[in-house]
Order: structure tokens, then sequence, then C-alpha cells
């Protein structure tokens, strides 16, 4: 087994260990399954796309989550619109500037 050294960006390498220990695995282990997946030629289509399946079949394949976001206090939404309906039309500005 060969070994390689890798340099890194510091944010790189803290995700790295983050993936790693998520999965119970070394840092190595991950790594090499990662790397392994991206350059599996086994897959047809674009790289992007046999990029994305090799990671999935390794289970590597991280999912967005669904994002919801807290509706916002009606109370503030009035008071806004209040706010707003007192400033000038903009075809008053218009008509205006063309004078």
């Amino acid at each position: 087994m060969k070994q390689v050294t890798l340099r890194m960006e510091d944010r790189l390498a803290n995700f790295l260990k983050q993936a790693a220990a998520a999965r119970s695995e070394s840092v190595n282990s991950y790594a090499q399954t990662v790397l392994m997946a991206a350059v599996d030629p086994e897959y047809a289509g674009d790289e992007a796309a046999q990029l994305r399946e090799r990671l999935a079949r390794a289970g590597l394949l991280a999912t967005p989550k669904p994002v919801s976001y807290p509706r916002p206090d009606p109370a503030a939404v009035a008071a806004a619109r209040k706010r707003a309906a007192r400033g000038r039309t903009l075809s008053s500005i218009i008509i205006e500037d063309r004078g």
C-alpha cells in the first residue's frame, strides 16, 4: 500500500474530519472511500453524474435537508405594510423626473 501526503485548506480538513466522525470511520478510511468513489471508471455519463453516482453507491452522497423558515409575525408584517404605504409611488417619481 502506498502512502500519499496531501495538502489541503484547514476548512476542508475540518470538514473531512467531521464527515469521517459522523460515519464512525477514521479520516484515512473515509478519504480512501471518497477517492475510490471519485476515480472508479465503471460508470458512464457526464463527469458530474458519474461522480454523484459513485458517491451514492459508496454511501457518501450528501442529500440536502429541507429548510423550513418560521412564519413572520403577522403584526410585524402589518406594521411593515403600513410603513411601506407612506412612501411616494413610483409613477409620481417618474412624472416628477420627466418634468
